[in-house]
């Protein structure tokens, strides 16, 4: 019988929600435990059953004991602030995902890792603090499982970002480049104008005050982390690639407009046959190529890391690579994340 992964969240905000879900219906994963700072653990039902862009959840949950009940399973609750204060151990976790998003965690949780019960944490940012940042089909090769505990799993553009860059640059080398994304709106936006209260680092107003102004029927110019983001795990590019983002009026799919000046010149077939070489042979669902006329919202639930729309590829004077991307910044992110795991998880194994 093949051990399933004990698993712990610590987070149930919409990321959080996505892995739940997934696991729940995963044959390998058995979610033991879950950390929220919510304290209505009905509310944290409520959440996980109904969804305004996905719909009704496929199994119901509900609330006994302080327990969560989902598909015949037993779900044990805990309400603290603090990761490191979480009964992780009682529960028999093996790995927690942090999906809370609080940068801070990375360093508290350093002492569930000295206390000596916990054997990997996965961070669903990218912060600073970690032993690792991985992106599959990037850098997943260099995971050291005796010596990366803590793993960053990045962020859904960069997840989406650098496995194109590292296309491009091995075969072609990026000399210069730009990248626009454009994002849905995030939670910790306003639907009237007002301060942005940021949830990565509790009690902090953003200093980007366009932030603040209503979410709804605005785009929002704003700097971006994503690349800086892709150069912890594709540094031959670092300094080499700027970025600008947009915080889009809309609520789920994201894009990403890639420009790339490159030494050796090719053109659009070379291009598309090199996205399709990587596609047939890739061992996670993390790039796919479409050339249909679609629209943001009919990527709503793609499994993908990036989907190329080559309608929109150009080459100029064949050294000017542009490429648009497509994401779904939630599910597809969150399957990535589950891939991570069973990876990390398959050398804990052997």
């Amino acid at each position: 019988m093949t051990h399933k992964i004990k698993l712990g969240l610590n987070g149930l905000g919409r990321i959080g929600r996505h892995l739940f879900k997934m696991c729940i219906d995963d044959p390998l994963i058995d979610i033991v435990g879950i950390n929220e700072v919510n304290p209505d653990l009905k509310n944290w039902a409520y959440t996980l059953n109904y969804d305004s862009i996905y719909g009704k959840s496929k199994y119901k949950v509900e609330v006994k004991n302080q327990k969560l009940i989902c598909a015949d399973k037993k779900i044990s609750t805990s309400i603290q602030k603090e990761i490191c204060n979480v009964p992780w151990e009682d529960w028999g976790v093996e790995i927690i995902i942090d999906c809370s998003g609080v940068l801070g965690n990375t360093l508290k949780s350093k002492k569930i890792l000295e206390d000596n019960y916990i054997k990997k944490i996965l961070f669903t940012n990218s912060p600073e603090n970690v032993d690792f940042t991985m992106i599959l089909g990037v850098n997943e090769e260099k995971y050291k499982p005796n010596k990366h505990h803590l793993i960053a799993s990045s962020i859904c553009d960069a997840t989406a970002i650098a496995p194109i860059s590292k296309i491009i640059d091995s075969l072609f080398k990026i000399k210069l480049g730009y990248v626009t994304t454009l994002h849905p709106w995030l939670s910790y936006q306003n639907l009237m104008d007002g301060p942005s209260s940021s949830w990565s680092m509790p009690g902090e107003i953003y200093h980007h005050y366009a932030l603040g102004r209503s979410a709804i029927g605005n785009m929002i110019p704003k700097p971006t982390s994503a690349i800086d983001a892709v150069f912890k795990v594709l540094p031959s590019i670092t300094k080499n690639i700027g970025s600008f983002s947009y915080r889009t009026p809309s609520q789920i799919i994201a894009s990403a407009d890639l420009s790339f000046l490159v030494e050796k010149n090719t053109n659009k077939s070379e291009i598309i046959e090199a996205l399709k070489k990587f596609e047939s042979s890739q061992i996670h669902p993390i790039l796919k190529i479409t050339n249909e006329p679609l629209v943001s919202m009919d990527y709503i639930g793609e499994e993908y890391s990036a989907i190329v729309d080559t309608r929109w590829l150009d080459i100029i004077n064949s050294e000017l690579i542009k490429i648009v991307l497509w994401y779904d910044n939630e599910y597809g992110y969150s399957c990535n994340v589950i891939n991570q795991l069973k990876y990390i998880y398959s050398f804990m194994r052997n």
